[in-house]
């Protein structure tokens, strides 16, 4: 039975990070909205209360049912969560006179507190609340202060319960893991046992219990997700496992068959289809972003459907969902607008009766590739950046044609190639390069010239929630843009992308 601690969400942007934080100490951990409050099939040995937009003062803020949690297991309230243990234990939460967002210093910190055990006096801490609590029930001790803030932390006698006013979480407080070790560690006594090794173990061991003799079938994509779902479904249940890798025809310079070699020798037993004129036939005329989405997913599940069905006694459809795909449908903040429709392809049409198993549903995409690499896939695939479901077809704005893709792939690959000789790949998150839908003069040799924009993309991130731009050497992106605008007939232009997300998103469509 797998130890695990509980966040409970009020809609705070933070409280991914509070669970990437508690995975960081090798504990198991679940992000749940405050009003659904899970029964549990194994032990939790403490709940974390996030933050929130809201305000413990609005009538219709987030007020969580503690009632079978308060005085069993160690909480930890942060933010909104202490504000909201003060003002139903009789305290005074009222609205900040000075603004208290951003960096702040504790000032007083209990000595005897076994939360703030081992936190430097001044210790850096990231303030983001538009309320305070101004005054505290006597059963509440204050363990932490800042020069603004008299109760930046409390503790309840008597009780494993505390109430911190900043963000353990956010690398600004720059002591937070320390807390953070002290709650999961030292107070919940969590075992830390959660590693890559033991979630292969357990994973493996679910999978054959709950599949059986069952037959699988996979969407592999050459991504990282799909390839550790299929590593482990093939652990689990062997040539049970039926993998389909479609080519679109907007996949990267001679990827379909790089890649579809790499599964073979990873003995995985799959079936390569090449549907590239099906893809650009189906897009020809087309400039819509969303639309060319739209076609792209169809068409994928059109194809799949059809390989699908000519396996016989398929019972399972398994998916490369990950951790955050499913907080992110559960979440206490309801359905956020549309930027774009997901990179992934949504499902199956109703009549396919399958059932669904999706082995990485608890990871954060860091623990994907550690649980990869832990599983011994080749380094190539499991550091391989991020490429999105619809591929080239979301690079190459304006309409797809042949004649573009097959550009974009010549100039992306040499781009590509260049990040890896230089050992520039691994230091950014993401790189790409997007055929622009606009020409420009230029002159080669003697010669007057009116060709195609590109436009070269690179990325640093941890999530891709964020992202900076690379800033990558000058020498580099000289050396890059006079390959590609010698040997790619059809360009005459290379620009570099210096938008950050946000505002900017990563991709271009």
């Amino acid at each position: 039975m797998e130890e695990t601690i509980l966040i409970l969400d009020f809609g705070s942007q933070y409280t991914q990070l509070i669970a990437r934080r508690v995975r960081e100490l090798n504990v198991y951990c679940e992000i749940h909205p405050f009003n659904k409050i899970p029964k549990q099939k194994t032990p939790v040995k403490g709940v974390i209360l996030s933050g929130s937009p809201f305000s413990v003062r609005d009538k219709n803020s987030p007020f969580p049912d503690l009632a079978g949690i308060k005085s069993k297991i160690p909480i930890l309230a942060v933010c909104y969560g202490a504000q909201y243990l003060a003002q139903v234990s009789g305290g005074e939460v009222m609205p900040s006179q000075t603004r208290e967002y951003g960096r702040a210093n504790l000032s007083f910190i209990d000595p005897e507190s076994d939360l703030l055990n081992g936190l430097s006096q001044g210790s850096q801490v990231w303030m983001s609340h538009g309320d305070t609590i101004l005054n505290i029930p006597d059963t509440f001790k204050i363990i932490a202060s800042t020069s603004d803030v008299k109760v930046a932390g409390f503790k309840i006698d008597q009780e494993k319960i505390y109430g911190i006013q900043f963000h353990p979480e956010v690398y600004h407080t720059t002591e937070g893991s320390i807390l953070l070790k002290n709650f999961i560690v030292n107070i919940c006594k969590c075992s830390q046992s959660w590693t890559p090794e033991s979630f292969v173990e357990s994973t493996v061991a679910d999978l054959k219990q709950k599949l059986g003799d069952d037959k699988v079938v996979l969407g592999l994509s050459g991504g990282v997700d799909s390839s550790v779902a299929g590593t482990l479904l093939h652990k689990a249940i062997g040539k049970n496992l039926h993998c389909i890798f479609i080519d679109n025809g907007l996949l990267r310079k001679n990827e379909f068959q790089h890649v579809l070699d790499s599964y073979l020798h990873m003995d995985l037993n799959v079936k390569g289809v090449n549907a590239a004129d099906r893809f650009l036939d189906a897009l020809k005329g087309v400039t819509d972003p969303e639309k060319k989405r739209k076609i792209i997913g169809t068409t994928f599940i059109r194809v799949f459907e059809e390989e699908a069905v000519r396996i016989k006694d398929i019972k399972w459809l398994a998916q490369g969902t990950i951790y955050p795909d499913v907080i992110e449908s559960i979440s206490v903040k309801g359905p956020s607008a549309t930027i774009k429709s997901h990179h992934n392809v949504g499902g199956l049409p109703e009549h396919f009766d399958f059932k669904i198993v999706e082995p990485l549903k608890s990871l954060f995409k860091d623990e994907v590739r550690k649980v990869g690499k832990t599983l011994g896939i080749d380094p190539g695939l499991i550091g391989r950046h991020p490429f999105p479901g619809p591929g080239l077809g979301v690079r190459i704005l304006g309409e797809i044609t042949r004649e573009n893709v097959s550009l974009l792939q010549e100039a992306d690959d040499i781009f590509i190639q260049g990040l890896v000789t230089h050992h520039l790949y691994d230091t950014v998150w993401q790189a790409f390069s997007v055929l622009l839908p606009i020409r420009s003069v230029g002159v080669m040799g003697d010669e007057r010239t009116y060709e195609n924009v590109l436009c070269l993309r690179a990325v640093s991130s941890t999530d891709g929630m964020t992202a900076d731009w690379a800033h990558l050497p000058y020498e580099f992106l000289a050396k890059i843009s006079n390959e590609i605008i010698n040997k790619v007939k059809g360009i005459n232009r290379v620009v570099y992308d210096i938008s950050s997300k946000p505002p900017a998103t990563i991709e271009w469509e």
